[in-house]
């Protein structure tokens, strides 16, 4: 009402229960038409007694969180206070920590096969094929890397880069951003173990929707001959960055310096901070029956030492590929480069979801409680993908 030039505000008291968390309402409406809590009761263990909690509680609670940007399993209790979210989403309470951590223990246990991690991934998988089924892409570029997930907990393992942590191998269609596969692993588990079970894993999801992978984009972990061989007989196109071993330093030095391009601009026209020269030569594994492209970057060091006119020295970077000639080095790297979007991928996951804190000192329990934080993040992009303008995927 306005009087005078001033707005008159009637205060009331009401026994509703209000919510600050309005905006996660429309994305609450998305869980219930992705069906998510009626997939994670179909798939997952069923409680031990009438008293237990649903799984598609548990689970529903743990997106929830994850959404709602939780950090850690203790900030469940504030969200049992959102009694006007929680009824807008039909659910009337939340577990508490204890017994999460409880549950997350119970569907990794590997004595009980895993079921309730098993069933997660079925999730997943189901959630995924309604993305990529609606997302007008043919054909895929799948990005694989193992990323390390960094942790003190007591049972945590040390990893190659001297840190104690995880080492989750992760895969994704770069086309839709959709996480398509993870597999939570102690992090001295070597980063270059499974990456072939896991493009196959990868390709069949594609295929269930009628798509397939045709491309596929890997960091050095992934170099080795058993990819190589089975990504190149089911003609996909790679690129792999390649281990900078002898017998490819030798092929390097070998590169006629005539041979050697200059690169002083990026792919979009921008000056480079580093200029820097391309060449390619061809190599062979002892194990690949075909020889590829091997495409080398090099960049001159620099020295602050008077010398340095007479001291040539260079870093090299080395993608190997299986791109034809009509891409020139120059673009085999550029496209290569676009690899840096995968990471950002696992950045909006681990950071952004939270899946870079694991809740407990148990790496199957943590395997549960990162596979729930996958689907959240899949979500989140589909929610964007089918109901948001395409401005709001950028």
């Amino acid at each position: 009402m306005v009087n005078g030039g001033q707005v008159r505000i009637k205060l009331d008291r009401t026994g509703d229960a209000l919510t600050g968390q309005g905006g996660f309402l429309a994305f609450g409406e998305y869980l219930n038409g992705m069906k998510v809590r009626e997939r994670v009761e179909r798939h997952l263990p069923a409680p031990g007694s009438n008293r237990g909690f649903a799984p598609g509680v548990f689970v529903q609670s743990l997106i929830t969180l994850l959404t709602l940007g939780g950090q850690t399993l203790s900030d469940l209790r504030e969200l049992e206070r959102e009694k006007g979210l929680l009824a807008l989403l039909g659910q009337s309470v939340i577990p508490d920590e204890d017994t999460v951590g409880q549950w997350l223990r119970r569907m990794g246990d590997p004595e009980k096969e895993q079921k309730g991690l098993v069933g997660l991934g079925k999730v997943r998988d189901e959630i995924n094929r309604e993305i990529l089924s609606r997302d007008r892409v043919k054909d895929y570029t799948l990005d694989l890397d193992a990323s390390f997930i960094e942790s003190q907990k007591e049972e945590a393992r040390y990893s190659y880069l001297n840190e104690k942590g995880y080492m989750p191998m992760m895969a994704a269609f770069y086309e839709t951003e959709v996480f398509v596969d993870d597999e939570f692993r102690e992090g001295n588990v070597s980063p270059q173990a499974g990456h072939v079970a896991v493009y196959r894993r990868s390709q069949a999801l594609a295929e269930s929707v009628g798509k397939t992978v045709a491309r596929v984009r890997a960091d050095s972990a992934s170099y080795n001959a058993e990819l190589i061989n089975a990504l190149t007989a089911d003609g996909v196109q790679w690129t792999i960055t390649a281990d900078k071993n002898s017998a490819v330093m030798e092929l390097i030095h070998r590169i006629d310096e005539k041979e050697w391009a200059p690169v002083t601009r990026s792919g979009s026209g921008e000056a480079l901070a580093e200029p820097c020269e391309v060449a390619e030569t061809i190599h062979a594994m002892e194990d690949t029956p075909e020889a590829f492209r091997l495409i080398v970057k090099r960049v001159r060091e620099r020295s602050d030492t008077p010398l340095f006119p007479h001291l040539i020295s260079y870093r090299y970077w080395v993608v190997a590929t299986n791109f034809g000639p009509e891409w020139s080095p120059k673009q085999v790297l550029g496209w290569h480069q676009q690899r840096g979007h995968f990471e950002n991928f696992f950045k909006e996951l681990k950071n952004g979801v939270g899946v870079g804190y694991v809740p407990t000192g148990d790496l199957h329990a943590n395997a549960v409680f990162f596979r729930i934080g996958v689907l959240a993040y899949n979500l989140l992009i589909g929610f964007k993908r089918d109901l948001l303008p395409a401005s709001g995927l950028t």
